[in-house]
């Protein structure tokens, strides 16, 4: 089984590309992840890679600071750098929906903005109040 699932915060503001040919939106972000506590805490940057209409829909909010999950598989590729070397690379390759999901992130003045599902609306909008008085427990 190739399953990750990684919470952490942006390093950067989040890139977005397109492949030549189909134009397929890729977008590609570092994820900084915690490990440990105290004198034995580590940090970890993880290289994450979203692609499609998730990639397009999520590029305006995944900026620096913000903390996210991301579950996906790893992959190991390679490339020809222009120096003509081989270049390898080991990355997170986020689910498509429902790979990254928002946990909390600093908006401007230091407020609290709120999580966007991945086609960019709020979550607010599906909250439906209960009256207590309903619940059987």
């Amino acid at each position: 089984m190739n399953k990750w699932v990684g919470i952490g915060r942006l390093t950067k503001d989040s890139e977005l590309k397109f492949t030549a040919g189909k134009g397929t939106a890729n977008l590609t972000f570092t994820l900084a992840v915690d490990d440990g506590f105290g004198d034995n805490k580590k940090t970890y940057f993880i290289p994450i890679v979203l692609w499609g209409k998730s990639a397009e829909s999520l590029s305006s909010y995944l900026v620096k600071g913000t903390q996210i999950g991301v579950i996906g598989k790893i992959q190991t590729r390679s490339y020809d750098a222009k120096d003509g070397t081989k270049r390898y690379v080991t990355e997170v390759v986020a689910d498509q929906f429902s790979g990254v999901e928002f946990l909390g992130s600093k908006g401007k003045n230091n407020e609290q903005s709120m999580p966007v599902d991945a086609f960019g609306g709020g979550f607010e909008e599906d909250i439906t109040p209960v009256d207590d008085g309903d619940m059987p427990f």
